[in-house]
């Protein structure tokens, strides 16, 4: 079991840089920046936070969340986000980090947070796991108040690579067909979701940085997608539930999105498309816990 270490809490331009720098070639194959063996998993923690409404606003008010008395079900990830980038940029983590794709992610809200109160946050990854395109690598979060576990998140990110034809990754989301209700996302939104979140991934924030890395424009964060959704439907789940969502297509910015929704047995199961098309974006689904 790896040993546990604790930071701050923040990250910067230097952690993303020391992440990406790795997959840039001959520069990633010199000293102090090459990958380094060693690798067995990682635990990080951070010092215990509490939750005020201040901190929220940001996150809750570019993702679409209305205000109230407890935290919007996605935004412990803000709290955990730090220390994934902080594996990422660790020279022992055995993938890089530029290139890497988020394809899954899946919360588990126990009971709502209510603003006032203090959260633990502990964020671990293991081993990679065979993926039909590469390997996958699973960075789980527990979030606790007073030892009691309230929040939990795996976020799947896919490093491209050797192929595994024998591999499986398993696809049971419904096709929700788009609905009524349309976004239009502004061509600024990733620099407005990355101020908030500290990811600021290049390919996130201008047309240029987005090219320069293989886009033909910016797109907007997966991450967001998944939170705007929720905040549609928010009023529509139960206090303890579970979230699941998988990224498909980019969503170039800017664009007009539709999103679709519909109950099932177990919860809602939602969507994402690109306006008058086709191209699906996001798949969601609910499930009361």
């Amino acid at each position: 079991m790896a040993t546990t270490r604790t930071f701050d809490g923040t990250s910067g331009v230097g952690d993303l840089v020391r992440a990406a720098l790795p997959a840039i070639p001959v520069l990633g194959s010199l000293p102090g920046i090459a990958k380094v063996g060693g690798y067995d998993g990682f635990v990080f923690d951070r010092p215990p936070v509490t939750i005020t409404r201040e901190m929220v606003e940001p996150f809750a008010e570019v993702c679409g969340f209305e205000p109230k008395d407890v935290v919007p079900l996605p935004y412990p990830h803000m709290l955990s986000f730090p220390l994934q980038l902080k594996a990422l940029a660790d020279r022992s983590f055995p993938a890089p980090a530029m290139g890497m794709v988020h394809l899954d992610n899946s919360i588990s809200q126990h009971r709502p947070i209510a603003f006032g109160e203090t959260l633990a946050v502990e964020m671990s990854v293991g081993e990679g796991v065979p993926h039909p395109a590469g390997t996958i690598f699973l960075f789980k979060t527990a979030g606790t108040i007073d030892g009691e576990l309230v929040w939990e998140e795996t976020s799947a990110y896919l490093s491209r690579g050797r192929r595994n034809p024998d591999a499986e990754w398993p696809d049971t989301y419904e096709r929700v067909p788009a609905g009524p209700v349309t976004w239009r996302l502004p061509a600024n939104l990733g620099r407005k979701y990355g101020a908030v979140s500290g990811d600021i991934n290049p390919i996130h924030l201008t047309a240029p940085t987005a090219k320069a890395l293989g886009f033909k424009r910016q797109i907007a964060h997966g991450y967001w997608t998944m939170a705007r959704s929720v905040a549609a439907i928010e009023n529509r789940l139960p206090d303890a539930v579970k979230v699941d969502a998988s990224f498909r297509k980019p969503t170039f910015l800017p664009s007009t999105v539709a999103f679709g929704c519909r109950p099932t047995a177990e919860g809602q199961a939602f969507s994402l498309t690109k306006a008058g098309s086709d191209t699906i974006h996001l798949l969601g689904r609910t499930t009361a816990l």
